[in-house]
């Protein structure tokens, strides 16, 4: 085990208005989230620890927090995934909270178990419900029970290629074949037929078992052009239950969303109200309490289905809080102090559009990694503008973690200014030294499609296509072959 290295700040307490929720809180994450908590942390006049891997030692999250401590070498494994050497840090400092940010030990039970051990508040859902939502299948059970609307599927985890066969009929093809333990786009195929049945089938369980420790699938109907909808949700330990509208989340590639925007552009009002009624209905089915969001895919005629449960705030979270005033993650360590949500859903009033985009470190047709040094970096602003992030110039994105570099929301009083908005924020936004996706997003943000609102999980990977093609149609033209 890495020894911890301690360093203590001698900053100034932060000025205290009222009693905070808590004295000291150690933020187990990195990146833009760990500072947006670290930031939130100072608004309630708490301390902060950061923890640190090797790679990140100077990196925003630790210059800004009040104490920083290194737990380990680059590897996540060896840092921000090993639950003694954060559990130590947490003790060493005197924290009395973890905030886990999203990914990393932030959805692991058997963390929130051994804070709960050690007399440490884990600021989130308790391992229970983690637990239950986590487990693809369980989380199917329960929502069925509470009579939310669910995909039709297996009942339960689909053993053998037999057994999956025989659902595959009852089903009907296309269906999906997908890890129980899973997330991020890992451990799920598509089949089409029975004949791609068996090697999909593997292959699906196989790449379960790296990712997640854990081989069992399930399956469900496959919808040809869905949309992904969410409802953010905040509930308090004394059972008080709100949202905070919906998020449209189709632009994806791969399952990994790109583009967030809240509300959805084209709800109609009533469904738009029966889907935040059955998100209600959801959270309440598992006693929910902290942030958390539930997601559905919408089809064509406007039924939708649940998908899972987050059980931790969202990347997007951004979006919402521009449209509804809240501050989820300040709600999010409140409700963990054992205090009431601050907002009833009378006060919750939704004004205007919000858009979020990923500028990830990465080739922004190709999507292959770009890792490196910031050379030159100018962040937009103006009306409107907000960036998420712990980017500076001379900063070094490194290549062991996610490759986010920036979240980009443009506020407007309606759709069409937040994307004139958006649009005159990517044209001044300048990141040097890496590649990131920001011209991609350029691209999407002037296309009819994007523009009218009408697109699936499915359009970006069509575009994308259209995009390569016209590219190798050009280099053609320019380099034509010899005879």
């Amino acid at each position: 085990m890495t020894a911890l290295k301690r360093k203590t700040s001698h900053r100034k307490p932060a000025v205290k208005t009222g009693e905070p929720p808590f004295r000291k809180v150690l933020v187990a994450n990195r990146g833009e989230i760990a500072l947006r908590v670290i930031l939130a942390c100072k608004e309630l006049g708490i301390q902060t620890v950061a923890v640190y891997s090797e790679a990140d030692r100077n990196a925003l999250h630790v210059r800004f927090a009040d104490e920083d401590i290194c737990i380990g070498p680059a590897p996540s494994g060896k840092s921000y995934l090993n639950i003694p050497q954060v559990i130590a840090a947490a003790e060493v400092t005197g924290a009395e909270a973890i905030h886990p940010g999203y990914g990393f030990l932030s959805e692991n039970s058997h963390f929130v178990d051994v804070c709960q051990a050690c007399g440490i508040v884990f600021i989130g859902p308790n391992a229970e419900i983690i637990r239950t939502m986590g487990n693809k299948a369980q989380a199917k059970a329960t929502m069925k029970a509470a009579g939310v609307p669910l995909m039709p599927g297996s009942d339960g985890i689909v053993e053998t290629v037999e057994e999956a066969l025989v659902w595959g009929e009852k089903i009907g093809y296309p269906v999906i074949v997908k890890a129980s333990a899973g997330g991020g786009g890992r451990g799920m195929r598509i089949v089409n037929s029975a004949e791609e049945m068996p090697d999909m089938y593997n292959t699906a369980r196989t790449e379960a078992r790296a990712s997640f420790s854990d081989d069992a699938v399930y399956m469900e109907k496959y919808l040809l052009e869905p949309r992904h909808i969410e409802v953010q949700i905040l509930g308090d330990l004394f059972g008080n239950i709100i949202h905070l509208g919906e998020r449209e989340c189709s632009i994806q590639r791969r399952h990994q969303k790109l583009i967030e925007e809240s509300p959805s552009a084209t709800l109609p009002l009533e469904l738009r109200k029966r889907i935040w009624d059955t998100a209600l209905k959801a959270a309440r089915a598992v006693g929910y309490f902290n942030a958390g969001t539930i997601e559905f895919l919408l089809d064509a005629r406007g039924d939708f289905f649940f998908m899972e449960m987050n059980t931790r705030v969202q990347v997007e979270h951004p979006v919402t809080e521009m449209v509804s005033g809240v501050d989820i993650v300040k709600e999010q360590i409140r409700i963990a102090a054992g205090r009431k949500l601050s907002y009833t859903q009378e006060d919750v009033v939704l004004r205007g559009h919000a858009i979020e985009c990923r500028i990830n470190a990465e080739d922004p047709f190709k999507f292959t990694p770009s890792p490196g040094r910031i050379t030159a970096l100018h962040f937009p602003g103006g009306p409107g503008i907000r960036m998420d992030t712990a980017a500076h110039q001379d900063a070094v994105i490194p290549p062991y973690y996610d490759s986010m570099v920036a979240k980009l929301i443009a506020h407007g009083s309606n759709r069409d200014e937040a994307l004139a908005r958006m649009r005159r924020a990517l044209d001044t936004l300048v990141v040097e030294g890496i590649k990131t996706t920001a011209p991609l997003h350029r691209l999407i943000m002037d296309h009819p499609v994007f523009i009218a609102g009408t697109y699936s999980t499915k359009w970006l990977e069509t575009y994308l296509a259209e995009l390569e093609k016209e590219r190798n149609d050009a280099a053609h033209a320019a380099h034509p072959p010899a005879h």
